[in-house]
């Protein structure tokens, strides 16, 4: 029985096979995930510096790309929030395009805009927030500019 307001998903692809099939297929297969599209958010691990990849809904606003770190209304935020807080820099893979980018978990005074624009695609995230007590942050993630190798 699912709980009004939420919305039923299709949880078919576990997370390391979504990153692993839309790495294989360039994003032909699992760019949209029930109606909604998707990237891969590689960051740097906080303790342990190695690579961790994760596939997340995402939206634009501008140039800049937004991610919710949800976990589905946990108390705890996720691991792939943590770490870009502690390495802002990583990079995002949009079907076959490999983007840097710049993280930063959006102010206070933008997170009302932004909410919007992310429930907008994904109303979930409002069921999602009334399941905890933290507020549940909006990433930025602003493409980089590439380093002027220029002398």
């Amino acid at each position: 029985m699912s709980e009004p307001g939420f919305i039923k998903h299709d949880v078919s692809l576990r997370n390391d096979e979504h990153v692993a099939v839309y790495r294989e297929t360039d994003g032909e297969t699992g760019y949209e995930w029930n109606g909604v599209p998707i990237l891969l958010l590689t960051t740097t691990g906080r303790t342990s510096g190695e690579p961790r990849t994760k596939a997340l809904i995402f939206g634009r606003d501008g140039d800049d790309y937004l991610v919710v770190a949800s976990t589905g209304g946990s108390p705890r935020h996720p691991a792939w929030f943590l770490n870009l807080m502690a390495h802002p820099e990583a990079d995002i893979q949009i079907k076959a395009e490999h983007i840097p980018v710049v993280a930063r978990a959006a102010s206070d005074e933008e997170r009302a805009r932004l909410w919007r624009i992310v429930t907008g695609y994904w109303p979930n995230y409002d069921v999602y927030q009334t399941r905890t007590e933290r507020v549940i942050p909006i990433v930025v993630l602003s493409p980089r500019k590439p380093h002027d190798t220029t002398a």
